[in-house]
């Protein structure tokens, strides 16, 4: 058994790799201050049984919306589906999908309200899953920002180069409370509820995943692939069942920093979840800033499955003024 950190939120405070955070500021002071867009919309097929509905929402969370949805259209909540979860302190446009079969489509104007406008709407042939889409762009402000301007803008000229990928806070939870589930889980036992368990699994894989890349970070080889690893790139490990295809060099580095967290490996393994592996650099496509006194405004578009904090955090420490996670 480890010690774990009595604040899990502290312990999330990653090395950076960039040159460190020259700024401080505000993020999300508005939900305008954080606009997200799918990219790739589905396929259309007028015969589909699936209806797909792009939706602009505002200050919504994607399965509050997602629950409007099922409610207008008289269907099951499970009958809906979407590519991702968006934040909801944000304005974000995306797709949703709702299995009618055949069914005949409710007036999907009902759906309008201050929160949520929707785009456009048509036919397709399934549900859409999780991570299916092409990515999505954003458009951020910070706002506030005080310190080195021209650290910063070294650090900005930097970053279409690429940053560490490391999963964001809000895969943790609120103050790391998916880390201390997924604590109480793998060395206490116990049950919970399903999508519970879901969020305590993803946040312990992230969790390990997060601590060989910042030792990487650190050791300052986390854009070389090392000796034997897989695909020539350079990847972290995503926990679960069977060998490690890391080579001897980086599975021996990764068993170190792993072995104080044993029994979180082998609850992960015991869920029935396989080995995969995640690019160690996330590398921004598009990435463009533009200053306006006190504030910052960056575009850039991330594959799906990454986060944007993960570029904001090399260039200023911010304060979450909206207080969401």
């Amino acid at each position: 058994m480890t010690d774990f950190p009595t604040n899990w939120s502290r312990a999330l405070d990653w090395p950076r790799a960039l040159g460190g955070a020259a700024l401080e500021g505000d993020f999300r002071s508005l939900p305008e201050d954080f606009v997200v867009d799918e990219l790739a919309g589905p396929p259309i097929d007028d015969t589909g049984e699936h209806v797909y509905l792009q939706i602009c929402k505002r200050g919504a969370n994607t399965g509050w919306v997602a629950q409007q949805l099922a409610r207008l259209a008289g269907v099951r909540p499970q009958d809906v589906g979407y590519y991702g979860l968006k934040d909801r302190h944000a304005v974000t446009s995306q797709w949703f999908s709702v299995w009618l079969g055949q069914k005949r489509s409710p007036d999907w104007s009902g759906i309008d309200s201050d929160e949520i406008a929707l785009l456009q709407h048509h036919r397709g042939p399934r549900k859409l899953r999780r991570g299916e889409h092409g990515g999505n762009r954003f458009a951020i402000r910070l706002r506030k920002l005080r310190g080195d301007r021209e650290a910063a803008e070294q650090v900005l000229a930097r970053i279409a180069g690429g940053v560490p990928n490391y999963f964001g806070e809000q895969r943790f939870g609120r103050e790391g409370g998916n880390l201390e589930l997924a604590r109480r889980l793998a060395e206490e036992g116990g049950r919970c509820r399903r999508s519970e368990k879901s969020f305590a699994m993803s946040a312990a894989r992230s969790w390990l995943y997060n601590r060989v890349l910042a030792e990487r970070v650190k050791l300052q080889n986390w854009q070389q692939p090392l000796a034997g690893e897989p695909e020539a790139e350079p990847t972290g490990p995503l926990w679960g069942r069977g060998r490690n295809p890391a080579g001897e060099v980086v599975g021996e580095l990764e068993q170190r920093l792993v072995a104080p967290w044993q029994a979180w490996c082998d609850w992960l393994e015991h869920c029935g979840l396989k080995q995969e592996r995640r690019p160690l650099v996330l590398q921004p496509e598009a990435f463009e800033y533009q200053w306006s006194e006190d504030e910052l405004l960056l575009r850039f578009a991330l594959p799906p499955g990454t986060f944007a904090t993960a570029v904001l955090r090399e260039v200023a420490v911010l304060a979450n003024a909206s207080g969401a996670t």
